[in-house]
């Protein structure tokens, strides 16, 4: 049980980092869009299993796409108090 808590605190550890430096960098960006997988490995400059690189892209994309989104409804509620 122990060990399965560690993998799941390194997979967030690993999808904070990557959303981290991709969001900084519009390079960074297009690769993440054309090959999220390879993006991610190389920010984080391991080669992880198949099944952790997964999880790590799903949370990545999911916390991109949330602070996006984010984002919008704060421009939005700033044009819409003008």
């Amino acid at each position: 049980m122990r060990e399965r808590e560690d993998k799941n605190m390194d997979i967030k550890e690993q999808i904070k980092k990557a959303v981290e430096r991709i969001s900084k960098d519009k390079d960074l960006q297009e690769k993440f869009q054309k090959d999220p997988i390879k993006a991610v490995e190389g920010i984080l400059g391991v080669d992880l299993p198949e099944d952790v690189i997964n999880q790590v892209v799903q949370g990545v994309k999911a916390k991109l796409t949330a602070d996006n989104v984010s984002g919008a409804v704060d421009a939005l509620k700033g044009f819409l108090k003008k």
